[in-house]
């Protein structure tokens, strides 16, 4: 008898992603007319080319899917296009406030940058046809990585905005390469630990309950340290540095699962953070903001933080409305602080609603992560997940007093085209993964079992 195993091929669900995406257009949609609505009293007169051009794009993207990553998951790109939109909807309302209008605003340019992240998004899917290719380039990754880091420190590229050398300026145009600098050494992190996480996970001595590592194996979180302690010194950027810092001692929690590595992790963190507060000003000013920004010096210094906290106060439960607020007080309301002009015009059930769709995101990559079925597809996964998990606590933990102030941007929906390249990228990774994890596995076919007439017989097993 022949057995064949065959497993149970899931669902590709491209129409449900298909119908949360028209979902999703149809709240960036309705939130667009509302802004112009509660403003001047009438539908906005760009509202067809902006509706199709949405449409476009998203459905591109779609069809692109289906196409070449048909088991992908569904949930990730309708996410993606509800936070994006929403972003645009926010800049577009601030643009009305200034009397920016048609090509002279930041929305048109945002919607541009939206148009060349998801031409970018399309290029990966078709020419990354397996993630597993991206751990051949391991350690070219880690090079790529630190040179993105170093370019704001070059001399006449590098430029310094809200005290932070975090940008390079090239022509008229600024970028910020620490948003792909997180992608390739993502990938670095992933390769590196599926080699040596048997060695880290271990070997080592216990001390109080907890085994940590031996000392020749503290090189690699050594190495990660020094180069968040670098950005930290060097480009005063204390968002970043606890960016990178945690994905690395997350991935290498994950890898290990040993608990000595967070503290390891934390400690050193802490260290370089004390070392940061007590040597440069600019931190002692972040610091001074965060314990008490409604103080008198506090807001001689700046009164942004201030500002945006008031704003979303202001909006209470329900918010002011989209168009009927006054996001346009605070200073760098459509990047740094877009969250709390959202908070302001849709409410605390509004900005809860976009947390949610945060979470659902690293939900999904989690879940990738956990049903892909190679070691370097799950820590890229994790990786690129808590990437974004990590940049959104520090932006909204940051403008809500969680914890101090930063610059970084709001994945997907603050103004800028580096942030939005860079994220969608990472969205279209995981969803490169998601295929290869939610796949079905060939049919297996046994050898003939012994036996007379029963030879000819086929004995079908299904798999999950």
């Amino acid at each position: 008898m022949t057995t064949t195993v065959e497993s149970v091929a899931p669902r590709p669900r491209r129409g449900l992603e298909l119908l949360l995406l028209l979902l999703a257009i149809a709240i960036v949609l309705l939130a667009w007319v509302s802004v112009d609505l509660n403003r001047s009293g009438t539908v906005p007169a760009n509202i067809v080319p902006v509706a199709g051009g949405l449409v476009l794009l998203a459905v591109v993207v779609h069809v692109v899917l289906r196409w070449r990553a048909a088991y992908a998951d569904p949930v990730l790109l309708p996410i993606t296009t509800c936070l994006n939109g929403l972003g645009l909807v926010m800049i577009h309302r601030l643009d009305l406030a200034a009397g920016r209008l048609g090509a002279d605003g930041n929305a048109y340019r945002q919607i541009i940058w939206t148009a060349v992240a998801v031409a970018l998004a399309i290029a990966v899917v078709v020419v990354l046809r397996d993630h597993r290719l991206l751990r051949r380039f391991t350690y070219w990754s880690l090079l790529i990585g630190f040179v993105l880091l170093v370019l704001p420190l070059l001399p006449g590229l590098g430029r310094t905005v809200n005290g932070s050398r975090i940008w390079i300026g090239i022509g008229g145009m600024s970028f910020q390469p620490g948003e792909f600098a997180k992608i390739a050494l993502a990938v670095f992190f992933a390769g590196y630990l599926v080699e040596a996480r048997d060695v880290l996970s271990l070997a080592g001595k216990k001390v109080l309950g907890f085994t940590f590592p031996r000392g020749r194996d503290l090189g690699p979180i050594l190495v990660a340290w020094v180069l968040a302690v670098l950005v930290l010194v060097f480009e005063n950027d204390l968002g970043t540095a606890l960016l990178f810092f945690g994905l690395f001692v997350a991935m290498l929690y994950v890898a290990t699962e040993r608990v000595s590595w967070i503290a390891i992790g934390l400690a050193l963190f802490a260290a370089a953070v004390a070392f940061a507060l007590s040597t440069f000003s600019h931190f002692q000013t972040r610091v001074t903001l965060w314990l008490d920004p409604f103080s008198a010096s506090s807001l001689e210094r700046s009164d942004q933080l201030a500002k945006g906290l008031w704003g979303m106060g202001a909006g209470g439960l329900t918010g002011t409305g989209l168009g009927a607020g006054r996001p346009y007080l605070t200073p760098f309301a459509d990047s740094d602080f877009i969250f709390p002009s959202l908070g302001e015009e849709l409410g605390l059930f509004g900005a809860v609603a976009i947390i949610v769709l945060y979470l659902l995101f690293v939900e999904r990559g989690i879940r990738t992560a956990l049903g892909v079925r190679d070691g370097f597809g799950k820590l890229l996964a994790i990786g690129l997940s808590f990437s974004v998990a990590f940049q959104v606590f520090i932006v909204i933990g940051g403008v809500t007093r969680v914890i101090p102030l930063t610059g970084l941007t709001t994945p997907f929906l603050s103004l800028g085209g580096s942030s939005l390249l860079a994220n969608w990228v990472i969205m279209t990774i995981l969803l490169r993964i998601s295929d290869q994890a939610r796949r079905p596995m060939p049919d297996v076919v046994l050898p003939p079992s012994r036996g007379g007439a029963a030879a000819e017989a086929t004995q079908v097993v299904k798999l999950p």
